[in-house]
């Protein structure tokens, strides 16, 4: 039956994730937009489970941050997103340690640094392996315990990247990836339509640390096509997460939110 209508008025009420559990996948740097949407769902009341690949110690040290600040239940989890078995084992440990789960941000993923004639088909399949296969898996576990309760968010990180062809830089692979996430949430969206709600976010240049080693020219060319003239910060996308993830957003599935500084608008 149709996704209902939520019980709340007030836009306290609507934003509300008090209660809730939210896993967030790829939350283990200390400004990416992983940890940022966890920090979001946690200052709205939010239970959250992180995931890390390698970077155990900083993402224990986020789950405390998380219990300190917000006074909820945090806790990080092993997973790499490219084995099914791995994101099926990460599903049932936060439901055996939470109960259920509310809600899930399929965000972990990878940069390309190679175009198709210069890397091999290594770099390729690994890229698509990580940034698509990844989603793919994520949904195919969190769905079934969805639709099970009746009811659910699950939100992917796409790109503006998905939208566009990024220039100067080389990286077919990645674009090819993140348009394949926008419509495979819109796809999800009409598949799910009896218990859950699918969505994506667009981010555009994020000022995460991952992209530091770029030189200044070609910041500066990046910066020339953004009409807000900068790179963003990942505080700048938690409220669309939280929207998404929110009973403010129950009526809105298949939907992708450009957070790109008005690049895609040129």
């Amino acid at each position: 039956m149709p996704i209902s209508a939520p019980q709340g008025d007030k836009l306290a009420d609507l934003f509300s994730l008090k209660g809730k559990v939210i896993v967030v996948t790829g939350a283990s740097g200390p400004r990416g937009i992983g940890f940022e949407t966890a920090r979001g769902s946690a200052e709205m009341g939010a239970n959250i489970a992180i995931t890390y690949l390698t970077r155990k110690d900083e993402a224990e040290e986020n789950a405390e941050q998380l219990r300190t600040e917000f006074n909820v239940n945090a806790k990080a989890y092993h997973c790499d997103i490219t084995s099914f078995s791995s994101v099926e084992n990460l599903r049932d440990s936060v439901i055996q340690d939470f109960g259920h789960i509310d809600g899930f941000v399929a965000n972990g993923g990878q940069a390309a640094n190679s175009g198709v004639l210069d890397g091999t088909l290594n770099d390729w399949a690994k890229i698509v392996d990580v940034d698509l296969h990844g989603v793919y898996y994520c949904a195919k576990a969190v769905g079934e315990h969805f639709k099970a309760r009746g009811k659910g968010s699950f939100v992917i990180t796409a790109s503006m990247s998905g939208h566009i062809a990024n220039f100067p830089q080389e990286q077919t692979s990645y674009n090819v990836a993140k348009a394949a996430c926008v419509h495979f949430a819109k796809s999800l969206a009409n598949e799910w339509r009896d218990f859950a709600r699918v969505n994506s976010v667009s981010p555009g240049y994020i000022d995460t640390g991952l992209s530091d080693f770029i030189d200044r020219d070609t910041k500066q060319l990046w910066h020339s096509m953004i009409p807000m003239g900068r790179d963003g910060v990942a505080k700048e996308l938690k409220g669309a997460y939280v929207y998404l993830l929110s009973d403010a957003s129950t009526y809105t599935t298949g939907t992708d939110i450009l957070v790109d500084g008005g690049y895609t608008a040129r």
